[in-house]
């Protein structure tokens, strides 16, 4: 981009933040998730640092939080309540103290002491005491004034309405009211029945709670509070509690408040790593909610010395952990022809960081996706990927469109043989999310709800027609070495080698030899023999496997199961499909679509040549044998998802394992899952199953139930 997109792009990253940061902390009616939030200040600040001559002091973006709301009475904060900046990465961390250490040249030592406590997702709040008793609470509002919420602050039971002797004078302390985990879901429940709108998470909840004019309502809601901060403390004797961090945690408990029990002093920065990784395994086990780790630098006159850049302390940062949304420019739309010819577009974006890895595209599935989400080449739009799935975009935001997007066309030929293009009616997986949908709530407060469906839906998808075409040829190799699983053969292998002339189809890498691989450039004799090797070892094959890898329109691995158990063998699917149509339309979980993919694949005089081929040249397909335990087996009905990692065995041996016995194992989490079985560090799987009350096994349980 130029300059005069940069600017005009920063205004716009401004205009939005500026909207959003009223909607999240002024109406407690966020209509994008912190995720989105954090990745387009992100992206602005990136910007403004390559850019220095647009930043701006009075910017949006400088501000603490929202403006404080009318209904309450408004305090100025004696100590101004800053904001915390964010890193989201080790290397920037590293940055971080680097940086702080160019500012501290007289320092002794090469690193310095840091203080490492949970990111509390609630609301912050300030607390002032006189003469050992509560006297005010307020809200961080914009930094600078906040709003007077004693009252309904005095309905928090973890909040001490008195100290015991001995006390200091005055203190003023900060932390965050919270809504528990156990707490929100009971609420949740209660609306439910009621008719009442849902808390879309506990942050929003804790804040709706503590803006009810009414006291009663605000302790209905059994709200808790953290402390973590003291600002300011009078009394000579009370000073050496605030030298460091830590002492000021020390200090806090001492009085009576709840603390980070998990809070601890590291010496660099690679313990707070250590400290990072620790919570990121308990995080989800936690019965509150936090979004990452804040990390202050411990002795506080060097936290001082450090000063404050724009509206963020230096000596202090939140490392947030991965999220799994963020947001990015779509620069253009592609095509990727498939195995089986469909065109399917695919998002190319700006690089982004999402769950942990950097993303440059998205397939977006057919052009009745594109078309239910407006998206157009130039739109920003939200970046969807948890743990290993592969990245979706969710949602386009309209609002940062410039009038200079273009909408996209299918092409009227392939792009990689300009072949005719037919279109095809098929069925597709959908997933609706409804999102940012700001709605009255109970008195006193608005919430925001987001929803997400999965539903099969007829859609129209495009074809090349040329049953010559290279990227067929190409993807469908692909796809048959994986699901021989010749993990020897790779993309890259597989290109050479029809480069080279060796193969021009599936069946004649079973012809290969050792001579003609070994004189290839950077090959030789090992790597020929191990090639040589595995395919060997991959001639015999079952009748599912041989199915799938046909690439027939339709027939994944479960659909090639059912077709195996069914049939038995080869032959006797080849007849029906070709002679017995009627036997192809009865068979269990077998619909018109499949049965009609398998009608015309058999009796395509090529497919049938190219299997004859495969014999020929040394496969062998397996009878599918009759397995009187499988049909009776104990998890017969069953059906189960796996995620993460099982200690004591791998995926596939519980994959063969469940099969085995009569169960199935599905890829996604539905209300009709029996079981999910999580291994350790499990992804997104798992809180869906949790969210939809789907029974979860550990690996203990799980052997238990197959004996």
């Amino acid at each position: 981009m130029d300059k005069s997109s940069i600017q005009k792009r920063i205004t716009k990253l401004r205009s939005e933040i500026a909207r959003l940061r009223d909607a999240y902390h002024t109406k407690n009616a966020p209509d994008v998730t912190d995720e989105v939030y954090d990745s387009l200040t992100r992206e602005l600040k990136e910007l403004l640092q390559n850019y220095p001559e647009f930043d701006d002091s009075n910017a949006p973006e400088n501000r603490v939080a929202g403006k404080p709301l009318d209904k309450f009475v408004k305090v100025k904060h004696e100590v101004k309540m800053f904001s915390i900046g964010n890193v989201f990465s080790a290397e920037e961390l590293f940055a971080w103290e680097k940086r702080n250490l160019k500012l501290l040249p007289n320092l002794q030592k090469q690193s310095l002491d840091y203080f490492c406590e949970l990111k509390f997702d609630g609301l912050a709040i300030s607390l002032i005491y006189e003469d050992g008793k509560f006297a005010r609470g307020v809200t961080r509002g914009d930094g600078e004034i906040g709003e007077d919420i004693t009252q309904n602050l005095k309905t928090i039971k973890t909040i001490p309405l008195a100290f015991e002797a001995p006390y200091p004078e005055r203190i003023e302390i900060r932390g965050e009211a919270i809504m528990k985990k156990n707490v929100l879901k009971k609420l949740n429940e209660e609306n439910e029945k009621e008719g009442k709108l849902l808390f879309a998470n506990s942050r929003n909840a804790a804040a709706g709670s503590l803006r009810q004019l009414d006291p009663k309502l605000a302790e209905e809601r059994h709200l808790d509070f953290f402390a973590y901060e003291i600002a300011q403390i009078k009394g000579e004797k009370w000073q050496k509690y605030v030298d460091k961090h830590s002492l000021k945690h020390e200090l806090l408990k001492k009085l009576g408040f709840a603390v980070d029990v998990y809070a601890k002093e590291v010496v660099d920065s690679k313990d707070i790593l250590n400290f990072i990784d620790k919570i990121s395994k308990v995080r989800d086990s936690l019965d509150f909610g936090i979004d990452g780790v804040v990390i202050n630098v411990n002795e506080t006159k060097i936290f001082e010395n450090l000063g404050v850049a724009g509206k963020d302390p230096r000596g202090i940062i939140a490392f947030k952990y991965p999220a799994e949304k963020a947001t990015t420019i779509v620069k253009d739309i592609l095509i990727n022809v498939g195995r089986t010819g469909v065109l399917t577009p695919l998002a190319v974006f700006e690089p982004t960081l999402v769950a942990g890895s950097r993303v440059s595209k998205a397939t977006l599935h057919n052009m009745d996706q594109i078309e239910r989400l407006d998206l157009r080449i130039g739109d920003t739009v939200v970046i969807e990927k948890a743990g290993d799935v592969i990245p979706k975009v969710v949602e386009v935001l309209t609002r940062m469109r410039t009038g200079k997007e273009k909408k996209f066309k299918m092409p009227k030929t392939c792009p990689a043989c300009r072949g005719s293009i037919e279109k095809k009616e098929t069925s597709a997986q959908i997933r609706e999310i409804s999102s940012g949908l700001t709605l009255p709530g109970v008195p006193g407060g608005t919430h925001t709800i987001q929803k997400s469906r999965e539903f099969a839906q007829m859609s129209v998808a495009y074809y090349c027609s040329n049953p010559k075409c290279p990227a067929k040829n190409e993807r469908y190799l692909e796809h048959f070495v994986s699901v021989f699983e010749i993990y020897e053969l790779g993309p890259k292998i597989l290109s050479r080698f029809k480069d080279e002339g060796l193969i021009t189809d599936a069946a004649d890498i079973f012809t290969l030899e050792k001579v003609d691989i070994a004189p290839l450039e950077r090959f030789g004799e090992k790597s020929a023999e191990n090639i040589i090797k595995e395919i060997e070892n991959k001639k015999h094959v079952s009748l599912t496997r041989f199915l799938w890898a046909l690439g027939i329109l339709h027939v994944g691995e479960e659909t090639a199961r059912d077709l195996a158990e069914h049939f038995g063998t080869l032959e006797k699917l080849i007849f029906s499909a070709r002679q017995d149509l009627a036997e192809v339309d009865n068979i269990e979980n077998i619909g018109p679509a499949v049965s009609k993919s398998l009608v015309v694949f058999f009796n395509d005089k090529n497919n049938l040549n190219f299997i004859k081929k495969l014999k020929k040249n040394g496969v062998v397909v397996e009878k599918a044998e009759e397995n009187l335990a499988k049909r009776n087996g104990k998890l017969k009905g069953l059906s189960f998802v796996l995620t993460g990692t099982l200690p004591n065995m791998s995926r596939e041996m519980a994959k063969k394992k469940i099969i085995s016995l009569g169960g199935k194992v599905v890829g996604s989490v539905s209300k009709n899952t029996s079981y999910v079985v999580a291994g350790v560090d499990p992804g997104s799987k798992l809180k869906n199953a949790e969210k939809l009350g789907v029974k979860v096994l550990d690996e203990k349980k799980f052997q238990n139930m197959i004996g």
